[in-house]
């Protein structure tokens, strides 16, 4: 907790600095804008369907009555709003809400990141959140629109769990969902697939905890396989150890194709990074390349990626408009990839 109270502290003082740099600097503004301003909005999933932009991310609220914990217990949010637009930098769209916690049968608390994709004529929204049982699962839900309004199953997925889908299909039209994050997330909860309430996390020099993966079924509502944890590898080919906490998974992970190579990029939590690695196969194993975005205003750093009209884009979110690290809002920036195939490091305040 002290960890995140400092954490707090210096994202506010950095949210005024800029503020003010913003004032002063001949009205130029030096950082990317929120998408939007009327809602507080975060871990923005975007996705080009039919030519157009859609972002699917998670609302955030002010629960007021929500007690600041170590497990993010004040994210507290209860639907979602999905955002469009056609081009970047264009008039960006508030398409209302596409899904309510209430209208999930099996729902308890906290509807965090989500994720959506198309196949066959039909939208899937793809979600967390606990259940009665105050356990994370994750669940879909469908519609004709991408925008909704959203269906949800009636249960959750099959042998899911923890937090934060990510679904990407493959050209081949296969379908995976990556998922995993600890802390709050509970991913430590879960031991070969296998629920364990006391579960621990890792010691410094223990190997850190792996995200998952699972191929999806044809109708994109099951998995059609057992989860597997992703290899997440150093240059030496080593698996990172939790000490290792500035590289180690921790949330947030992203699977994209560029030129033939898988990239999973993922948030390293309480280091604020997102960084990224590179794969021959959706399943992995993947190496570890260096970092995507450097560290933003408020705690949190979670993103996604899209291709649209010939160039890289990322999204991501930071707390300018609140200073508060539960009231967040995205923003979108160019990315630009190395002769290499790597990544250049951006940093969003430059």
């Amino acid at each position: 907790m002290k960890r995140i109270r400092i954490s707090l502290a210096l994202a506010a003082i950095s949210c005024l600095s800029l503020s003010l740099f913003a004032q002063t600097n001949n009205g130029k503004n030096p950082i990317s804008q929120p998408l939007v301003s009327h809602i507080y909005t975060a871990d923005p999933s975007a996705h080009v369907f039919n030519g157009k932009i859609y972002i699917y991310p998670s609302h955030d609220i002010d629960a007021k009555d929500v007690k600041e914990d170590d497990d993010g217990g004040h994210f507290a949010m209860r639907d979602y709003h999905v955002l469009s637009m056609d081009k970047i930098g264009g008039p960006v769209k508030d398409n209302g809400v596409a899904l309510d916690i209430k209208d999930i049968p099996w729902a308890g608390r906290q509807l965090w990141a989500p994720d959506a994709a198309y196949k066959n004529g039909t939208y899937y929204l793809y979600f967390p959140v606990k259940d009665k049982q105050d356990v994370f699962r994750l669940g879909v839900a469908t519609s004709k629109s991408p925008v909704g309004p959203f269906k949800a199953e009636p249960q959750p997925m099959k042998g899911t769990y923890s937090i934060d889908p990510c679904v990407f299909q493959d050209t081949d039209g296969k379908a995976y969902i990556y998922f995993g994050g600890i802390w709050g997330g509970q991913l430590q909860r879960w031991d070969n697939n296998q629920y364990d309430a006391k579960g621990a996390l890792k010691k410094p020099d223990e190997v850190a905890y792996l995200p998952r993966v699972a191929r999806l079924s044809n109708d994109m509502k099951e998995l059609a396989e057992p989860v597997k944890a992703i290899q997440l590898l150093d240059e030496n080919g080593k698996l990172f150890t939790e000490k290792d906490n500035d590289k180690r998974f921790f949330e947030g992970s992203w699977l994209h194709k560029y030129k033939g190579k898988y990239y999973l990029s993922y948030s390293t939590g309480d280091t604020h990074n997102l960084c990224y690695a590179i794969g021959d196969s959706p399943y992995g194993p993947f190496t570890y390349k260096g970092v995507l975005l450097k560290p933003v205003m408020g705690w949190t750093n979670h993103h996604s990626i899209i291709e649209k009209d010939g160039k890289w884009y990322l999204f991501y979110h930071d707390t300018q408009l609140s200073g508060k690290t539960h009231l967040r809002n995205v923003k979108v920036t160019e990315l630009t990839y190395n002769p290499d195939g790597t990544i250049k490091t951006i940093d969003a305040y430059k």
